[in-house]
């Protein structure tokens, strides 16, 4: 079974950039695509970005697809957020999970993927 710990967040002002971590442990993921979500009280969680097992295929939301940046290194076990602009509407807990299907797809949808981490908070306030 895979552990996932994502670190990285903090409160930043608006316009600064954030790189978060999720370091696997437990089992390799080196095989399966991953994908970062995000959420706030009150709503359900929302896909932010994710890669195929290799990171040569990427996917993002439209809020984020200009400012945000996906990347693996499979000889860590570790994939990486890079959060550039960050604005106020960014604030949430990000999380990351396994895949569960094709290495090369990247589902939007969380039942599409297991193995999630705790998460870390980002907030972005002046």
């Amino acid at each position: 079974q895979v552990q996932l710990v994502e670190t990285g967040g903090g409160l930043v002002q608006p316009g600064a950039s954030l790189r978060l971590t999720c370091q696997a442990t437990g089992r390799a993921v080196s095989e399966r695509a991953m994908g970062w979500f995000r959420q706030v009280p009150g709503k359900e969680r929302e896909f932010v970005a994710g890669l195929s097992w290799s990171g040569a295929i990427t996917a993002y939301a439209d809020s984020v697809k200009d400012r945000f940046s996906v990347s693996r290194d499979n000889s860590k076990n570790t994939v990486y957020l890079n959060m550039d602009n960050l604005q106020p509407e960014d604030t949430a807990v990000y999380s990351c999970a396994v895949s569960t299907r094709n290495r090369n797809y990247i589902p939007r949808t969380t039942r599409e993927y297991d193995s999630w981490g705790q998460g870390t908070q980002v907030t972005v306030s002046s």
